[in-house]
């Protein structure tokens, strides 16, 4: 099965040119969502409001999930030619999870070539993955997928990395897949044309309620059923639960019916990392979110992450992230000015 990728509508000079660049793994609910927002905002308003091409990294069709293909207009390689009449106003990197192939450094070129020039830059699901490694979302928050938030968080220190289903933030945005594709997809299209048309697009589709970017991932740091030890999903319940009054490993191991020896090889297997280090990456990027996203003075921030003193909750911040919180908050603010610099 070969699935067409064109859009049908021919491009005007209001068209907005998107190039979608598909990294496996990928399936079709991966590609699927992108291209029917974009299709349905056409066929809706009328007017070819969108045109896209999908390509893949060697210029071959897109291996999906279950045996079909997407056939690709473009390879993204170093070599990459836009082939639009127009330089691509948004670029789109889909995967459904980081994996490294022989030829990636080339496709790592053309992300760090091209997405300074393009006006909107966005990464869905571990397509975020694919920027970051590009050095194109250092200075900006990053809607990380679940399964992978804290190991996105310890890698690429220098992005503001969230726990919401979107970001858009100034020039890129990033979007943790799934189901949350959709919504990111039609508030993209309702800022660039309006809520009215984002509904008709959702009222097409079946999809009752438009979720907005303030929205969190449903499972937050938690699989789902059956991808890893039932008792570590507990673990991580409690932790993501207890953020404000942290419980000790020997009370988690307690309550998720295991030894504290066990509990500490549950982690080291699945998570790579012990207990208590990986609760202390939970409580600081909530702490972190807090600092971008409310007023709350870092003293309360402390409090509220399980800190014991604003003293004992900088070093820790400062350790993790760089700098204190306090700093993290003056440049995240200098970040949102107009005229500030599209990337750190």
């Amino acid at each position: 099965m070969v699935c067409s990728t064109a859009s049908p509508a021919r491009a005007s000079s209001g068209t907005t040119q998107v190039a979608i660049v598909a990294l496996p793994p990928v399936s079709m609910s991966g590609v699927g969502p992108i291209v029917d927002a974009l299709n349905l905002a056409n066929e809706i308003d009328g007017r070819a409001l969108y045109r896209w091409r999908v390509g893949s990294w060697d210029g071959r069709a897109v291996p999906l999930a279950g045996g079909a293909q997407w056939a690709a207009d473009f390879a993204f390689d170093e070599r990459f030619d836009p082939r639009f009449e127009e330089t691509p106003d948004w670029l789109v990197v889909v995967s459904e999870g980081h994996r490294p192939f022989a030829e990636q450094q080339g496709c790592l070129a053309a992300l760090a070539r091209i997405a300074p020039r393009t006006p909107r830059v966005i990464g869905i699901h571990h397509g975020a993955w694919w920027l970051a490694l590009a050095g194109q979302l250092s200075g900006y928050r990053v809607a990380a997928n679940w399964e992978t938030y804290q190991q996105f968080a310890e890698r690429f220190e220098r992005s503001i990395v969230t726990q919401q289903i979107y970001e858009i933030d100034r020039d890129r945005a990033t979007c943790a897949g799934g189901q949350a594709t959709l919504d990111f997809m039609l508030a993209m299209i309702g800022r660039d044309h309006g809520p009215e048309l984002a509904e008709r697009i959702a009222d097409a589709l079946g999809a009752s309620t438009l979720r907005s970017g303030e929205e969190r991932q449903r499972i937050p740091f938690v699989t789902a059923p059956g991808e890893r030890h039932p008792r570590l999903n507990e673990a991580l319940k409690l932790m993501e639960a207890n953020i404000e009054d942290p419980l000790t490993s020997d009370e988690i191991a307690a309550l998720a019916g295991v030894s504290r020896r066990q509990l500490e090889r549950l982690f080291r297997q699945y998570l790579n990392a012990m207990p208590a280090k990986y609760y202390l990456g939970l409580r600081l990027a909530k702490a972190r979110s807090l600092l971008q996203r409310t007023s709350q003075s870092v003293v309360q921030i402390s409090l509220a992450c399980g800190f014991a003193s604003a003293a004992h909750f900088s070093n820790a911040y400062r350790e993790r992230f760089g700098v204190t919180p306090r700093e993290d908050r003056r440049n995240w603010i200098e970040r949102q000015q107009p005229d500030a610099p599209g990337r750190g």
